[in-house]
Order: structure tokens, then C-alpha cells, then sequence
């Protein structure tokens, strides 16, 4: 069997008020690097919400120039490619891999992903299905999804559960409009009934998940950055009641807060409560479950972090109301989010991952290409000007095919986050 070419990636993007004609800008960028040469196999579309309505037409001009190809994708509000934000304007965002076919599968509203048990029949059942079909199974798993559907923080929990090391990446399909989105195709695969290959108006999905799953031969570094700095030490809840915390460590809740904040409330600060509360306003909530790491390295929060605002305040109780619900045993941090924090913690992420590649310890497996995922709240005007938020990870990671979106929501393991950027590095 004749070895696999090796792992290469291109991208392309452009911006047009009309669909076909950003994606005639797409094309002739992907041509003119070769694409129909190094035989792609899978490939990410991201479009603007002011394109959102035509969605069909780029999937379906996509997958006439490039039959072969799987492609998944979502709505946002922006978009992301190399050094560059596409926000409030019609724009389209592509790149293509040739990652071996039989190291992904696609997954959507009529071909979910399987148990890791149904990956793994033995005796008659794998004889009837094929070696090849019973010894898959899926190591990780990029995940769009519609931010309206019910109940999406315990599907996203199922489907995790679904992956051998329990980790999702992704994001929510987002737009000023209702038409959240998201694309998945794969034009070889028959659904469960047997019916053909989806057409393009077929990879359109509103509501649940969509997606693609990965074998444990693709190498993925993921991190999370939560553009969060702590202001005070990590804690347990030792008393709360739904989504308010009474007591940390033992400690008034609101008193451990103050505390944090370097608040003074002596009697000789009668004024205290005046200026604290825009301290506090601007104040939010690091939460991790009891048995999940919520700092990494003692200094920053770690993937299994969740920040959450604060939303009110039980003087008279000395509680502290979270959006979330909170359990005792909880670990909780309290922390602010401003450009510095943002990004320092952006450019630690990109080191984390530039070390995974180093070439002294991983000599021949450079990265290859690269999906970033936004929040809609962050973006230039986060960080200072525009376009520096991708500036900062190509000055980190070099000149790599990279694309995203600015989403409705973000996806890490488990967990739906908000405020946060998920960076998810390919690599031989």
C-alpha cells in the first residue's frame, strides 16, 4: 500500500454582497494553490450571517468544483482567517486538508455519532460490518451547533461521552437574524436507511449538532483562553442554594469577595459599599466542578474552568448570585476580563501549542493548519485594534492556513463557554 501524501492544508477567503461571487474570490485562491492536486478530503466553510440566506448556493458551488470533499461548517457573526476579521460584512472563509478519508467521519441530525461501543462489535456483528467499520472509533470531535436548541449543555455532554478522551471543540452558529446555521456534508456517506449521498441542500442543519469526529491517528492540540485574569485565590462553595453562593471556605461569601477585591470595610471606610460596586460590577466568576482542575500551573484558569457573571448580590445573607447553577464542593475564583488579560492569555495559549510543535522534541511534525473560534463579544475591539486578535496568533504560530468564526457561544470538552477563544491546531 503506497504511503499517504504528506498532511497539507489551504485556505482562501473573500468578501462579496453576493455569495457566488465571494466564492468565485474563494476559488481562484484555492486554485491558484494547487487545490485540485493534493486531492482534498475534508474541508471547513464559514460564512457571515449577511450571507447566512445563501448558504446552499456556497455549499452547493463547493461541492460541484470539489465533488470528493466532506465539508462542515457554521453562521457567525464574523469570520477568521489568516491576520484577518471579517465583522459587519458579507464575507466567506475556506480551507481544505487531505487528511486519509478513513481518519474522520462526519456526523449530523440523521447520521449521529455512534457509542464507543458500537465502534467496537466483535465476533459475527464485525464480520458482517467489515474490520475496517467495527475497529473505528472516534478519539475527539469538532462540534457546531444551534445555540436555540433545548438542552444543548447535556447533549454536548452526551456526545463527549461519545469520544475516548471525552474532549469536544467548537462552537454555536451565530447571526444578527434567526438563521443560525450550521453545514455538514459528506457526499459519500448514505444516511441510516440506506437513502444516497446528501445533496448540498441536505448539509444545511438548523438546531442540534453537527460535525465531524476524528480518529486517534489525526494529532490535535486544543487549548482554551478565557481572556480572564483571577484577582483572588482559588475557593470552595461550602454553602449555596441553587445558583447562590452563601459561603467559601467556610466564609461569608460576600465577605470573601470584598476581600478579593482588596475592598475596605472597616468602620473607618464608611463610604466602602459606594466604591466598591463598580469594582464588583466589572467583577466575574471562575467555577469548576469538585474533581476538575480550576487553575492550571497556579496562575490561570484552566480548560474545565467555566466564567460565569455575577448577577446579584444577598447583602443581608452575605450571598453572591451566579449564572450558573452551583453545587457544594464547587471550586470558584473570582476574576475581571479586560484587553490585558485577554491578551496575555491568548498569547499563552499560542506558546502552550508552539511548544507541542517544537521541533526539538517533535523533529518532522510541524503544524499544518489551524481552526479558531471566537467569541462574538471579542474580536479587535477587544484587544485594541482591529484585526489583532488574529494578528497575535500569527505572530505566535506562524504563516499556517487558519480559519474560524466569531461564534455564539464556545465548546471545550464538555463545557459551553462564553467570552472565550478555542484554538485547535492540526499536525502530522
Amino acid at each position: 500500500m503506497p504511503p499517504s501524501p504528506p498532511l497539507r492544508f489551504v485556505c482562501a477567503h473573500g468578501t462579496h454582497p453576493r455569495a457566488e461571487l465571494a466564492l468565485e474570490l474563494v476559488w481562484a485562491q484555492l486554485a491558484s494553490q494547487g487545490v485540485a492536486e493534493m486531492q482534498p478530503t475534508l474541508g471547513w466553510v464559514y460564512l457571515t450571517d449577511d450571507l447566512a440566506a445563501e448558504a446552499s448556493v456556497v455549499l452547493a458551488g463547493l461541492h460541484h468544483r470539489l465533488p470528493n470533499v466532506a465539508w462542515v461548517g457554521a453562521v457567525g457573526v464574523g469570520v477568521l482567517a489568516n491576520e484577518v476579521e471579517y465583522a459587519d460584512e458579507p464575507a466567506l472563509v475556506v480551507m481544505v486538508c487531505n487528511l486519509p478519508a478513513e481518519n474522520f467521519r462526519l456526523f449530523h441530525g440523521r447520521q449521529p455519532l455512534p457509542a464507543l461501543s458500537s465502534w467496537r462489535h466483535s465476533g459475527p456483528l464485525r464480520e458482517l460490518v467489515g474490520d475496517k467499520i467495527g475497529a473505528w472509533h472516534t478519539h475527539t470531535a469538532q462540534v457546531h451547533a444551534d445555540g436555540q436548541t433545548p438542552d444543548l449543555p447535556d447533549l454536548l455532554a452526551e456526545l463527549a461521552e461519545r469520544t475516548e478522551t471525552g474532549f469536544l471543540f467548537g462552537g454555536l452558529s451565530a447571526g444578527r437574524a434567526a438563521n443560525h446555521v450550521h453545514l455538514a456534508l459528506d457526499p459519500h456517506g448514505a444516511d441510516p436507511m440506506g437513502q444516497s449521498a446528501q445533496t448540498p441542500d441536505q448539509g444545511l442543519w438548523q438546531g442540534g449538532l453537527s460535525g465531524v469526529a476524528f480518529n486517534q491517528r489525526v494529532r490535535i492540540v486544543s487549548r482554551v483562553t478565557q481572556g480572564c485574569e483571577p484577582v483572588g485565590p482559588r475557593r470552595e462553595v461550602t454553602a449555596c442554594e441553587r445558583n447562590i453562593v452563601y459561603e467559601l471556605d467556610g466564609q461569608p461569601a460576600l465577605q470573601c469577595l470584598l476581600q478579593d477585591l482588596g475592598v475596605n470595610t472597616t468602620v473607618t471606610a464608611p463610604d466602602w459599599p459606594r466604591d466598591a460596586l463598580p469594582r464588583m460590577r466589572a467583577t466575574l466568576v471562575g467555577i469548576s466542578e469538585a474533581d476538575e482542575a480550576l487553575m492550571a500551573h497556579g496562575a490561570h484558569f484552566g480548560a474545565d474552568t467555566r466564567v460565569r457573571h455575577l448577577i446579584g448580590l444577598d447583602p443581608a445573607r452575605q450571598g453572591l448570585a451566579v449564572s450558573d447553577m452551583i453545587t457544594p464542593g464547587m471550586q470558584l475564583a473570582f476574576c475581571q476580563r479586560h484587553a490585558q488579560a485577554a491578551r496575555q492569555d491568548l498569547i499563552r495559549i499560542c506558546a502552550e501549542i508552539r511548544e507541542e510543535f517544537d521541533p526539538t522534541d517533535h523533529p518532522g511534525r510541524p503544524p499544518a493548519g489551524a481552526i479558531y473560534i471566537s467569541c462574538a463579544g471579542r474580536g479587535g475591539h477587544h484587544f485594541g485594534a482591529p484585526h489583532a486578535e488574529m494578528a497575535i496568533i500569527a505572530h505566535a504560530l506562524g504563516d499556517i492556513p487558519l480559519v474560524g468564526f466569531f461564534a455564539g457561544g464556545e465548546i471545550a470538552r464538555h463545557h459551553l463557554y462564553g467570552y472565550t477563544g478555542i484554538l485547535s491546531v492540526f499536525g502530522t
